[in-house]
């Protein structure tokens, strides 16, 4: 009796240090994410010199998807090993107020920003290339741009897909995506 209750008791403690909580500002924060100025060039460089993928991930409070995804996807220990080894993610708020400044140099509040990209869905994950020309926005140069919620499949699979640079080959990700469900993987 008493491991079975030490057992639960620690995977209770384990969970927890993994589930994100949330913030001042209603949005879920992860140990993955990056507090920073919001300056996308110097969060690029950051990221490169980490070796990771830069990650715009644009959530708003009160949702329901974002809310799903952390509590049942990123918790995936594959999917967060991935987040916190693979990308370096900075979170947006749709209806923030903190300056972002873009890679063209444009300076908007975080809504305003989102709005000037089209943007309309949270959760959005955007994925950046590892370098970006200062004439491009962030929406011209990103590789991807997935709205919405997935399951841990798709999730990892689009991690993994961008990881390994997979929309520069010819096989879509649709198509990686069935033939990884297909594998098992």
């Amino acid at each position: 009796m008493f491991r079975i209750m030490a057992f639960a008791l620690s995977a209770l403690l384990n969970f927890q240090a993994h589930a994100s909580t949330l913030g001042d500002d209603g949005l879920h924060k992860a140990d993955w994410m990056h507090e920073t100025f919001k300056d996308l060039n110097e969060d690029l460089a950051d990221a490169t010199a980490q070796g990771k993928r830069l990650l715009l991930i644009v959530e708003q409070r009160g949702c329901i998807y974002c809310s799903k995804m952390h509590k049942e996807v990123y918790i995936d220990p594959t999917i967060e090993t991935m987040l916190t080894n693979d990308f370096y993610v900075i979170q947006l708020n749709m209806f923030g107020d903190v300056d972002v400044t873009d890679f063209d140099g444009t300076v908007l509040s975080e809504k305003e920003m989102i709005r000037r990209w089209g943007l309309m869905f949270t959760p959005t994950m955007m994925f950046l290339p590892e370098s970006i020309t200062d004439d491009r926005t962030a929406v011209q140069a990103s590789v991807v741009t997935m709205p919405g919620a997935f399951g841990k499949g798709t999730t990892r699979a689009l991690l993994t897909w961008v990881k390994d640079h997979g929309y520069n080959s010819d096989e879509h990700f649709q198509k990686y995506l069935a033939r990884t469900l297909q594998n098992g993987n």
